[in-house]
């Protein structure tokens, strides 16, 4: 070893640390894309680091879609499925995604719709019941295709495992000095990461709103449906805390879509507001919840007692 090499101290490392996360945080700052025109054709992940090839993250999402539907009461009703599914292929064909979606529709009052990386994505009977029109449940749906497209989960996936690389040394760091750094570095990793999530939703709304008006719906029908959650949440209703904890709805997040759809997106004569097959499929789920007759699969027709997502 040479002589006058010195070990790295803790001041190169902590600088070192700090130089990672500047860069973390310049990716997730990253301009968004808006030139709707060319939606299909442009790369919507350029200038992102992924650890994930796309056949690991529709893997990883075939896994956690497994384990989502041991857990919950999947509706098993063909009509329902048909309608929901013939709307997500209908918006993905319309944005930047380079992968197959599969449509699920949990059975459960909670307002939610979530994606799994690979392209599974989930909603809930709540808030289809909840959206007032077609337009409402496709700019909800458009957001998490979003999701999808930018490869939000595997790129915080990617960043946390990074982190942890980089922070191996603090663990041969002894005393005060190593307990300190340590104790630092822990508030500012969920600091980080809580900003890359308000990103995620920001990006995520951006490039839904452009993925609903290109399948010829009105984008101003995802802030109406915003702006109805944010007065339920207010109400605090049980059945909004998961959406609310996982999709806040903040006045921020209204006024940037509100600034998105009059900056982006030029003025068309004609939207598509609502369709009959929607007003049809309400119905159909009003009259399957108030004859309690959505049935798990195998079960015989006849009255029973609702079931709930499982938690």
């Amino acid at each position: 070893m040479d002589p006058m090499a010195r070990p790295p101290t803790i001041r190169s490392l902590g600088l070192l640390l700090i130089s990672v996360l500047v860069c973390l945080s310049a990716l997730a700052g990253q301009p968004k894309f808006s030139d709707i025109e060319n939606i299909g054709r442009r790369d919507i992940t350029e200038g992102s680091w992924n650890l994930y090839s796309l056949e690991k993250e529709i893997e990883l999402g075939r896994r956690l879609a497994a384990t989502i539907e041991q857990n919950a009461h999947l509706l098993e009703d063909a009509e329902v499925l048909e309608y929901v599914d013939e709307l997500v292929q209908r918006l993905a064909r319309n944005s930047d995604a380079r992968l197959p979606f599969t449509t699920r529709v949990i059975d459960s009052d909670e307002l939610n719709a979530f994606a799994l990386p690979g392209g599974f994505l989930y909603v809930n009977t709540g808030l289809i019941l909840e959206a007032e029109t077609e337009a409402e449940l496709a700019g909800i749906l458009a957001h998490e295709i979003a999701h999808v497209t930018t490869r939000h989960m595997t790129n915080r996936l990617t960043k946390a495992r990074v982190f942890q690389w980089i922070t191996l040394p603090l663990l041969f760091v002894g005393g005060p000095v190593g307990f300190g750094l340590q104790q630092a570095m822990g508030l500012a990793v969920p600091m980080t990461f809580l900003k890359f999530a308000r990103n995620d939703e920001r990006e995520a709304d951006f490039l839904g709103l452009q993925y609903s008006y290109q399948a010829g719906y009105d984008p101003a029908a995802l802030i109406d449906i915003l702006e109805r959650l944010k007065e339920r949440g207010r109400e605090k209703e049980s059945r909004l805390a998961r959406v609310f904890s996982s999709h806040p709805m903040t006045r921020d997040r209204i006024q940037r879509a509100q600034k998105s759809i009059a900056g982006v997106l030029p003025d068309r004569s004609d939207y598509v507001v609502s369709t009959s097959s929607f007003d049809r499929i309400r119905r159909r789920l009003q009259r399957l919840q108030q004859a309690n007759r959505i049935l798990e699969p195998g079960q015989e027709a006849g009255p029973r007692l609702r079931r709930r997502t499982k938690e």
